[in-house]
């Protein structure tokens, strides 16, 4: 089930914009930084900006994460496999998961030219929603990785989805054993996340 690029890009966006409110609130409280008075008029927030992604000359770290121009970009609320895990794969093989992952985003970039709109800073990352085109159709590029198999719905330190759509769609693609999912062995990453996180707290 592929979710249409604006529903989704909505749903993401509020819930990016929920995670930034509470540092915007401090810097509210924190007073103007040019010097005006405290009754001043707030500043205007600028538009997001929107980015093609080329189909050659990027980078790929991960599964969901890559370079290019010089900047790091990372699928908000998308969780690829994690280089260095293994699964088998339907000839009996074992291969690396976050390999496997990357191959797909790679070839789902160059087939689909992606266009993004970033939603947050995050060190130097900047998290992004991006709309790919296949056919006719513009589909979210995080609900083509997580349907089909080779990522998964990003989750936080309790296991929570960051995105309910992406965890519907990862359900969805457990149950029909797509992609990664009709391995036996699969590693889950956000499972081995949680328990590193557990572990060092």
């Amino acid at each position: 089930m592929l979710l249409t690029h604006l529903s989704v890009a909505r749903g993401l966006v509020l819930g990016a914009l929920a995670l930034i409110a509470p540092l915007s609130a401090e810097a509210q409280q924190a007073g103007p930084s040019n010097g005006g008075s405290p009754g001043a008029p707030a500043p205007k927030i600028a538009p997001l900006p929107v980015f093609d992604v080329p189909p050659t000359g990027i980078q790929f770290q991960t599964g969901d994460t890559w370079t290019q121009g010089g900047q790091t970009f990372r699928l908000y609320a998308v969780q690829s496999c994690i280089r260095g895990t293994a699964f088998t794969n339907a000839a009996g093989i074992k291969r690396d998961c976050g390999e496997a992952s990357i191959a797909y985003f790679a070839a789902l970039i160059k087939d689909a030219k992606p266009r993004c709109t970033a939603l947050a800073q995050s060190g130097s990352v900047t998290f992004a929603v991006c709309a790919a085109h296949i056919g006719a159709q513009t589909l979210d590029l995080g609900t083509i990785l997580i349907t089909q198999g080779f990522a998964f719905a990003a989750t936080d330190p309790s296991g929570k989805p960051v995105n309910s759509q992406y965890a519907v769609a990862e359900g969805d693609a457990q149950k029909n054993k797509r992609g990664l999912w009709a391995s036996s062995d699969l590693p889950h990453p956000s499972a081995i996340l949680r328990n590193a996180y557990q572990k060092a707290h």
